[in-house]
């Protein structure tokens, strides 16, 4: 996750310049040593209230999936169910992008307290919908917030704390998503079952308060530090078509076309469906993303590259764990769900060990802890592979490769955002945060709709779930040997 330079490094790569210290304050003031902790002032405040928002956001995330079922039957939408996640996720993106572009020319509080706004609104609009359209609306505006309050969690660490805490600050967002999300489920269906699925959304209301009112007074301060409250407004393209906000509205828009494409049977719809949705999506990332993206230029683009390796093969794994523990190996939902409980555990821990072992690799590539996480991710992907298609072998194998999978995930992901964020400019903290939450996005929809088109044209074409499985696993295990291969860029090559 997330991290910035020494000023002799940032003046090498972009970086802040040296007469701004990493936490904002005017020169000359008067700092800590490095013993300072994330807990205690005058970073207390702000680090309740990036874990708190980050928390929401799981909690809504995975409990809402949770009674979406229940949702969808009661308003009459089961026959769009699919786009009670989608709408969320393809929001996401403009969100992303939006809220990451607005931070770099007005600082982080403006675009943060706009984000938690419209997530509040959204949550307020489903919780009291009348009908599916309305809800998916509020999805949708949820979306919208949860793009935001993510993209800028990670640049509100790289402005706001000092190096050597930066790298524990991820960690903690690692925790303060996954904690939720193994809460969440058992939470979301408590309220649902004993009160109403509405309750869900009500829950959070204050919570986003709460999180505003600690996250955003020492935002406002570290803009007023500044002197600028971001950086100097960019000319604006000649063609409003051209700005990146627009180009990520067609980024949502090619990637709805393709998971809708990935939704259907008949090839002669699906492959023209994914290949305009796919050329549509390929022409907006060179807009929204860090130019030298698609080519995997050194630097911040291979940290967005590696960010989207990550999660397709860490999620484009995990969403079919519980698929194959199920149906090929018998398994009942809870004794699945022990192979994602597993693996969420693992990451925290890997990425909090790597957060205390980050300061062996200031100011320098943390390309060695990259590769090792894409290994032991991909030990971990073949491990639990074999633990769900081979029956010679255990089944709890799957969960027990699960959770080394896990742990390579929190090292690789710690120390790739850590190492990327490092690189950015200050004035760039918003756009590199928002590409690199927007690959991850687009890595967990574009990896979890192919294995979905692989169990479906598996079942439509007389195949089995077990090649679909197949098909998928290998093609994530690609995914995490291809970030092996990709660690070493994460840096700009010496002179």
């Amino acid at each position: 996750m997330p991290s910035e330079q020494e000023a002799t490094v940032q003046s090498v790569h972009g970086g802040p310049a040296a007469s701004t210290s990493p936490a904002g304050e005017p020169p000359g003031t008067a700092r800590a040593p490095a013993a300072e902790s994330v807990f205690r002032a005058p970073y207390a405040a702000l680090t309740w209230g990036i874990v708190l928002s980050v928390g929401l956001v799981a909690f809504e995330s995975m409990g809402v999936a949770t009674v979406l079922p229940d949702i969808a039957e009661r308003l009459g939408g089961l026959h769009a169910y699919g786009w009670g996640l989608s709408a969320l996720m393809l929001a996401n993106l403009i969100g992303t992008v939006a809220a990451g572009r607005d931070a770099d020319r007005h600082g982080p509080a403006r675009p943060l307290a706009v984000g938690l706004v419209v997530f509040a609104v959204g949550c307020a609009l489903a919780g009291a919908a009348p009908n599916w359209p309305v809800f998916l609306a509020g999805r949708f505006l949820q979306g919208l917030g949860v793009g935001a309050v993510m993209a800028l969690a990670y640049a509100a660490i790289s402005l706001a704390y000092p190096q050597h805490l930066r790298a524990r600050m991820f960690a903690l967002v690692a925790g303060g998503w996954t904690v939720p999300s193994l809460v969440g489920p058992t939470l979301a269906a408590v309220i649902s079952d004993h009160f109403s699925w509405r309750g869900v959304f009500v829950l959070l209301l204050p919570l986003i308060a709460v999180a505003a009112a600690l996250a955003l007074p020492q935002l406002r301060r570290l803009d007023r530090a500044d002197g600028t409250g971001g950086a100097p407004a960019e000319a604006p393209p000649a063609r409003w078509w051209a700005t990146p906000v627009a180009r990520s509205v067609l980024l949502a828009a090619g990637t709805g076309v393709l998971l809708a494409g990935l939704q259907l049977r008949q090839l002669a719809l699906l492959v023209p469906l994914v290949v305009a949705g796919g050329v549509a999506g390929v022409l907006a990332l060179r807009t929204v993303t860090p130019p030298g993206t698609l080519t995997v230029r050194r630097g911040v683009p291979t940290g967005v590259v590696l960010r989207f390796l990550l999660c397709g093969a860490y999620f484009g794994s995990e969403a079919f764990l519980p698929l194959g523990l199920v149906r090929l190996r018998d398994l009942s939902a809870s004794q699945a769900g022990l192979g994602l409980s597993a693996g969420a555990i693992t990451w925290v821990l890997g990425a909090a060990w790597q957060g205390r072992a980050d300061g062996r690799w200031s100011g320098r590539s943390r390309a060695v802890p990259i590769a090792a996480g894409f290994v032991v991710l991909l030990v971990g992907i073949v491990v639990m592979a074999l633990g769900v298609l081979v029956d010679a072998v255990p089944a709890l194998v799957a969960v027990a490769g699960w959770a080394i999978g896990g742990a390579g995930m929190g090292v690789a992901f710690n120390a790739a955002t850590t190492d990327a964020m490092e690189q950015a400019p200050a004035d760039r903290q918003g756009e590199a945060s928002g590409a690199m939450q927007l690959a991850q996005t687009l890595a967990v929809a574009v990896l979890s709709g192919l294995g979905g088109a692989a169990v479906s044209l598996a079942s439509a074409y007389g195949s089995t779930v077990t090649v679909a499985l197949t098909v998928t696993f290998t093609l994530t295990a690609a995914l995490a040997a291809a970030g092996v291969l990709a660690a070493h860029r994460i840096r700009p090559a010496r002179p």
